[in-house]
């Protein structure tokens, strides 16, 4: 969207944005429709990035308690999604650097933590499956949940926002407030990190893991 556009004219090719309108109006209807449209993309994105279920519910409570706050200041100068987002993503950073001051538990791993479809879709279970199939599925969930928690905060948020919100550069950039090229250079370097830790399990991308070194992480 272009810098020269109206409210009006954004409200018009953003249907959210035309809902947290109403929300500034103190329409309680239109907060409770909000809610239910992003209340599980929101849990499912948290999940993914702190790892606990019942902290992700938490989280998307807090965001949407903050949406409800500052609705008289909201002014839509980018997609509604992308201003959501960044209020999350602030919160799960938060959260995550919290953390490191308290001991160490050991992270959930359920469904929504699968590196997979994105928050909502639900695969249907294969009747055919064996014991043996569910434990494999079981350890590549432990896996994955253990390579998303060894990367780098700010590779983490950027890595789920791409994966599972399908954003652009461009788009996580306005969410995690840096410039494009920075984006490009966390996910660069989470995907080779994602790789080494999944090697031998899938391949990201479609493609073999790097024979060469890793890069320094930040």
């Amino acid at each position: 969207m272009s810098i020269g556009q109206s409210s009006s004219q954004m409200a018009l090719r953003d249907p959210d944005i035309r809902l947290m309108l109403r929300v500034r109006d103190d329409d309680a209807a239109a907060f409770a429709e909000l809610v239910e449209r992003f209340q599980h993309r929101l849990v499912g994105i948290m999940h993914h990035i702190v790892g606990s279920a019942d902290e992700a519910e938490d989280l998307a409570q807090e965001v949407f308690l903050r949406v409800y706050r500052i609705r008289k200041k909201y002014s839509p100068k980018a997609k509604f999604s992308t201003w959501l987002f960044t209020i999350a993503n602030n919160l799960a950073l938060n959260a995550l650097r919290n953390r490191k001051r308290r001991p160490v538990l050991p992270l959930e791993v359920g469904e929504s933590a699968q590196f997979g479809p994105r928050p909502g879709e639900n695969s249907v279970p294969d009747r055919g499956e064996t014991p043996s199939h569910g434990l494999r599925h079981k350890e590549l969930t432990d896996v994955i949940r253990r390579a998303l928690d060894g990367l780098g905060e700010r590779q983490r948020v950027a890595i789920v926002l791409n994966k599972f919100e399908d954003m652009n550069y461009a788009e996580i950039a306005d969410v995690m407030g840096l410039t494009t090229k920075a984006v490009k250079s966390l996910l660069s370097r989470a995907r080779m990190k994602l790789r080494e830790a999944l090697q031998g399990y899938i391949y990201m991308d479609g493609e073999p893991p790097p024979d060469g070194g890793s890069e320094e992480d930040e």
